[in-house]
């Protein structure tokens, strides 16, 4: 059997898509699985110890750019590299517009989610067949009973990620060390700066360091500034999705923000708290482990004191 699968974007979703693979590829251990993901999150579609090939797309890019020649030319080998295979099901777990005409470019049986399922429901009109799947359920639960749907099995209870992190850190600690991810998408997701340097000095008098990752210039001069009231913290450099994930398999512990890094900490089986401050964790949040803890949700920003806590029970009371 040949699978071709349709999760595109973002990082937290990308990273939920990841169970919905492990369990295909344990129904049909043979089965030959494919991946459409954009290419800034191929890294992770590529950690999945199922997934035979990965295929990038650029949208993202495109878009920026699109009268460029360059970009016609990459479109058209993006077309030419997703025909190239017959599919026995074309699954769009994204159920977005963008997704279910990538999905009609596919040559295969086309399965998504009807009208009322779909996060938009003109994407239903490009599938084949259609599946219903409650909206209220955690995206992960989602991808998978859609998955399942699609092949004609019952999803089970374990939820594995399925996913193997670079064997090798790529920044050198001396010591046990926390990861603290400050940084997300939205300046209202963000936790208080207080909050961060309270904390960190919590766990520093546990014995662990602060490693504090950044992606965009704004990001590293609040990593810097947080850095200057800690003692042993580190800023990195910049740092790839694939280094990011050998940095958290490091961690004796990994807190963070709304954002698509904690979600990959989480599902690499790493002891991750999430802190919610603008969204509500029960659809998105971190999900299917026993060493993840989820705080917060809308308006109701955790506090220093609770997150240590968690992490308490999570990761610090448990030798390594």
């Amino acid at each position: 059997m040949k699978i071709l699968f349709l999760k595109t974007s973002s990082l937290g979703d990308v990273v939920h898509h990841c169970p919905a693979v492990s369990d295909a590829a344990r129904h049909f251990p043979e089965a030959e699985i494919d991946w459409v993901v954009e290419e800034s999150f191929a890294p992770v579609a590529a950690m999945h110890r199922a997934v035979h090939r990965v295929i990038p797309v650029a949208l993202r890019r495109w878009r920026r750019s699109p009268w460029r020649a360059s970009v016609w030319r990459e479109l058209a080998a993006f077309r030419r590299q997703l025909a190239a295979a017959r599919y026995d099901r074309v699954i769009d777990t994204q159920g977005l517009l963008k997704s279910a005409l990538i999905a009609r470019a596919a040559r295969g049986e086309r399965h998504g989610y009807d009208a009322a399922s779909a996060r938009e429901p003109i994407a239903a009109r490009c599938y084949q067949v259609r599946h219903a799947v409650p909206r209220a359920l955690h995206a992960v639960e989602r991808n998978r009973l859609l998955t399942a749907a699609s092949l004609g099995y019952r999803p089970g209870d374990a939820c594995d990620y399925g996913l193997r992190a670079p064997a090798e850190s790529p920044v050198s600690v001396a010591g046990e060390f926390a990861v603290l991810l400050t940084m997300t998408s939205r300046a209202d997701k963000l936790w208080a700066e207080a909050n961060w340097i309270e904390l960190a000095r919590a766990l520093r008098a546990r014995g662990l360091r602060a490693v504090l990752p950044w992606g965009s210039a704004g990001e590293r001069a609040r990593c810097e500034r947080l850095a200057g009231e800690l003692d042993g913290a580190l800023v990195p450099r910049r740092l790839s999705i694939a280094e990011l994930a050998a940095l958290f398999r490091a961690a004796r512990a990994v807190i963070g923000v709304d954002t698509g890094l904690a979600h990959l900490a989480a599902a690499l089986g790493v002891p991750t708290v999430g802190l919610y401050c603008a969204t509500d964790p029960v659809l998105t949040g971190l999900h299917g482990g026993a060493a993840l803890r989820n705080l917060g949700g809308i308006g109701d920003a955790p506090s220093a004191g609770a997150t240590l806590e968690a992490l308490e029970v999570l990761a610090l009371g448990t030798a390594r």
